[in-house]
């Protein structure tokens, strides 16, 4: 598989010099390419299609305590605002649609995955109060997905849920606290959750699409730097903000308190782009982020690469101080 991707990267990337507006418009006719927050020649084709990976909208859910085809160790996005049951976002399915539109507490949300960045984040979907709903593009800058709103087919960085082409380029959306974990510490917080029901398409759900790309020496279709301090490339990091720890780091000492927030570490989590059976990937574990006063907030997991791509001024929090 990893060979795969690297011929495909080959040709992509060939094809990247000519990905240029002219050629975009008639797939996106309502883009407003006039305006870019972007060099056009850093986006490329991921392979398929806009809409080819398509979104999950209207999503079904069902009891977590009447879910039987997840093992205990397989990812989930969770999201558990006060006052709801908690839900969970099997990666299982986020790694065939990418995106989930739903709506939680009477707040429009979209639930995002990115498996070439492993960049996982939850989105207030409301730009000036107004209610937006999101698609695949299928259009990668850094190797990141580049989401669209339906509503002004602006494109949006779903790294950093930043519109970057488009009449909304420049807007960005709100990063809600959630968190990547375990099933089965998903469904130990939450015996009264809610999990996404399967999706009634033919995928291949539970498989990994992806396999060996945990070990892959070079990310797909990235052609940017390396992350500093010899840190590899899909090495994963915890991002807080502009801070990214490394996710070694925080296993070995399995709690961190720093520049104000609180970072630990347990056993529990497969991989998800590691094995063909996305429940036997290789240990990752949970991790859970809170501030000073003991609150969840936004972080995400991604690779190294990605943090570097999209933060190249960030700090590298390494236990010798930011760098």
């Amino acid at each position: 598989m990893i060979q795969l991707l690297a011929a495909l990267a080959m040709i992509l990337v060939g094809d990247a010099a000519r990905a240029q507006p002219d050629s975009w418009r008639q797939e996106w006719p309502e883009t407003d390419f006039s305006r870019s927050a972007v060099d056009f020649a850093e986006i490329v084709s991921g392979g398929p299609p806009k809409d080819g990976i398509p979104a999950i909208d209207a999503p079904r859910f069902r009891k977590a305590s009447d879910e039987t085809r997840l093992d205990p160790r397989e990812p989930v996005m969770s999201y558990a605002p006060k006052g709801v049951p908690g839900r969970a976002y099997p990666i299982r399915y986020l790694m065939w649609h990418e995106i989930v539109n739903d709506v939680v507490a009477d707040i429009p949300i979209a639930v995002t995955y990115c498996p070439l960045c492993n960049s996982g984040m939850v989105f207030d979907t409301r730009i000036d109060g107004m209610p937006h709903t999101f698609g695949v593009s299928g259009k990668l800058r850094h190797s990141d997905m580049i989401m669209y709103d339906r509503q002004t087919e602006s494109w949006w960085q779903q790294a950093v849920g930043e519109g970057i082409v488009g009449a909304l380029t420049g807007q960005r959306l709100t990063a809600l606290p959630a968190r990547m974990e375990s099933w089965q510490a998903f469904r130990a917080a939450h015996p009264d959750g809610l999990v996404l029901d399967e999706p009634d398409r033919a995928r291949a759900y539970g498989h990994n699409p992806y396999v060996g790309y945990d070990g892959a020496r070079r990310p797909f279709l990235y052609t940017g730097e390396n992350p500093p301090h010899g840190i590899p490339p899909l090495a994963r990091v915890v991002r807080v903000g502009e801070r990214a720890w490394p996710l070694e780091r925080l296993r070995q000492a399995g709690r961190i308190e720093e520049a104000g927030v609180t970072l630990e570490w347990r056993p529990g989590q497969a991989s998800a782009l590691d094995s063909d059976r996305i429940a036997e990937g290789r240990e990752v574990g949970d991790v859970v982020v809170r501030d000073a006063q003991g609150q969840d907030i936004a972080y995400d997991i991604p690779f190294a690469f990605a943090f570097h791509a999209f933060y190249p001024k960030g700090g590298w929090m390494l236990g010798r101080g930011a760098r």
